[in-house]
């Protein structure tokens, strides 16, 4: 006699069928949650950002992930212009790629974002002036030498904190904005940072993690405001990639080389207002999540405490 497994469920207390239900609403959930994460991370095809328009601008350019972004952006065919503080390295970093992408055309503006901003971002829009940039990647950004308690912050590092991190964005977006809304299309990528969306705090790195919250805040305003005028704006989320300003020099599993980013964060552009482009990444910022804060902010002090350490260290050495 065959028992059919719906008369057997049905016998059974409410309770144990609550539990099930309960139980095949969370595998069902978790394995769409699952799915998404594997299609949006492996399957999903990157935009063709040429219909943005040929140009693209890229602000700290020379090294880390402005460097591989601008390269990315050579190899999709657009051509560049390429913003940043010293011209040997814009001179350099120009001829590296037009070496491996010849076709494209470069344009390089030299910007101090700890100096004159004013008359730097009057440079860049006599740069772009007639051009349709139709990409912006804000990358430009700086952080601590080491870590260290606010009280310990001169005056010189707050100031250039606020000022390439937060001014410069805003202005050089602002630079750029009004070209994309006449043209009615765009694609604004702001570089954020783990330190203010992944963790709950990042303690002796409170204005770098500040100045990032900002941008973050920024880019979810500007993509509300946009999102209905062919203009895609979003906050892309790194946490540590191999890079001088975070003093780590070989790349691993959970921190890509710049390239390595570069090449995931291209995939990502005009899709969500906010991401993580390299995909370890995405499990650390599960696996913080699911821990209390106040874990997490343990964890970080003491980690903090051990960089502010070693850079205390490094810099007595210096001074003997």
């Amino acid at each position: 006699m065959e028992v059919c497994f719906f008369d057997t469920l049905k016998a059974q207390p409410f309770w144990v069928i609550f539990l099930f239900t309960l139980g095949s609403l969370s595998l069902l959930k978790f394995s769409f949650v699952f799915l998404k994460w594997v299609w949006i991370n492996f399957l999903r095809p990157g935009k063709n950002l040429k219909k943005y328009g040929s140009w693209g601008l890229v602000t700290g350019p020379t090294d880390g992930i402005g460097k591989g972004f601008a390269f990315q952006l050579a190899r999709k065919g657009l051509n560049l212009v390429l913003v940043g503080r010293n011209p040997d390295k814009l001179k350099d970093v120009s001829g590296s790629i037009l070496a491996k992408y010849a076709k494209i055309q470069i344009k390089t503006v030299v910007v101090d974002f700890t100096g004159d901003l004013d008359e730097g971002v009057k440079k860049i829009k006599e740069t772009i002036e007639g051009l349709d940039v139709g990409v912006l990647i804000n990358n430009v950004g700086i952080s601590y030498p080491y870590a260290r308690f606010f009280h310990e912050v001169d005056e010189e590092l707050l100031m250039n904190l606020i000022k390439v991190n937060v001014e410069g964005t805003t202005k050089v977006t602002q630079a750029v904005l009004p070209g994309m809304v006449k043209r009615k299309k765009g694609a604004i990528v702001n570089i954020g940072s783990g330190a203010a969306i992944v963790i709950p705090s990042d303690p002796l790195y409170a204005v770098y993690a500040a100045t990032k919250a900002y941008i973050d805040q920024f880019s979810r305003c500007l993509y509300v405001e946009y999102k209905n005028s062919g203009i895609d704006v979003q906050c892309q989320v790194p946490l540590y990639v191999a890079t001088k300003m975070a003093s780590i020099k070989r790349s691993s599993f959970f921190v890509p080389s710049t390239d390595g980013y570069a090449r995931a964060a291209m995939r990502w552009i005009s899709y969500e207002p906010r991401c993580t482009p390299y995909w370890p990444h995405s499990i650390l910022w599960g696996l913080a999540y699911s821990l209390p804060e106040s874990v997490v902010d343990a964890w970080r002090l003491r980690f903090c405490l051990g960089i502010r350490k070693r850079g205390q260290l490094k810099d007595s050495r210096k001074k003997e």
